[in-house]
């Protein structure tokens, strides 16, 4: 028995290998799963539905918010990686983020044109500006430095939401530290380009919630 805990040398390595591959898979999770297209996907549903008067009027919000915000940006990011416009979905080199950020700007300036011609509600058109705002931000800061689009991703909608129901979302903030641990341990941003990314977030979203007058559900 004694002999049986004496493992060779090269097994000792196993579990530290493994390790790291595990932490490696959890980050590449949380990247995937709260990817800036897939949150807001996830805002707007929510923001369509407190809108909506009807059914019919849920679908035309959502489609009008989404296919802007999420869908025809995703869609013109797999074109361009499909025919080797850009290296890879992460869009790692600035040369090709700054490119692909000037469509994000007129596919968010689209939304929030939409949306005010259909006479959306008050908290969509602030939170599609929030995005236009940071989107125009982000277009031109990475032409010098690399701002974490997956924190702006996840700390919009939560500071959103925090807004409109108070603390009622606030268990969920947990996954803003995780989202932007995952990018700084994937090596995708620095520690200060995802704290530049969750403060740009707040404040877009924040001040265009005031702008609009948007404030809590319960106070209306």
């Amino acid at each position: 028995m004694a002999g049986s805990e004496q493992l060779p040398p090269a097994l000792h390595s196993v579990v530290p290998i493994k390790n790291r591959r595990v932490w490696r898979d959890l980050a590449r999770i949380l990247s995937t799963v709260f990817n800036p297209f897939l949150t807001a996907l996830a805002l707007f549903s929510i923001l369509a539905h407190i809108g909506a008067h009807d059914t019919f009027q849920f679908w035309r919000l959502l489609f009008a918010s989404t296919f802007f915000i999420s869908l025809a940006p995703m869609l013109y990011v797999f074109w361009l990686y499909a025919t080797d416009k850009i290296s890879d979905l992460d869009m790692s080199l600035r040369a090709e983020r700054e490119l692909v950020f000037t469509a994000f700007v007129i596919f968010d300036a689209l939304g929030a044109t939409t949306l005010w011609l259909i006479h959306a509600p008050r908290l969509m058109i602030a939170s599609m500006l929030g995005y236009l705002v940071s989107t125009l931000v982000v277009q031109y800061i990475t032409r010098y430095w690399k701002i974490s689009t997956h924190a702006i991703g996840i700390t919009a909608p939560l500071t959103a939401l925090t807004l409109l129901y108070g603390p009622k979302p606030l268990p969920y903030i947990v996954l803003i530290p995780m989202v932007c641990w995952a990018r700084v341990y994937l090596h995708a941003h620095t520690v200060m380009q995802v704290v530049a990314g969750v403060a740009l977030a707040v404040a877009t979203t924040g001040f265009f919630f005031s702008l609009f007058h948007v404030g809590m559900l319960s106070a209306h």
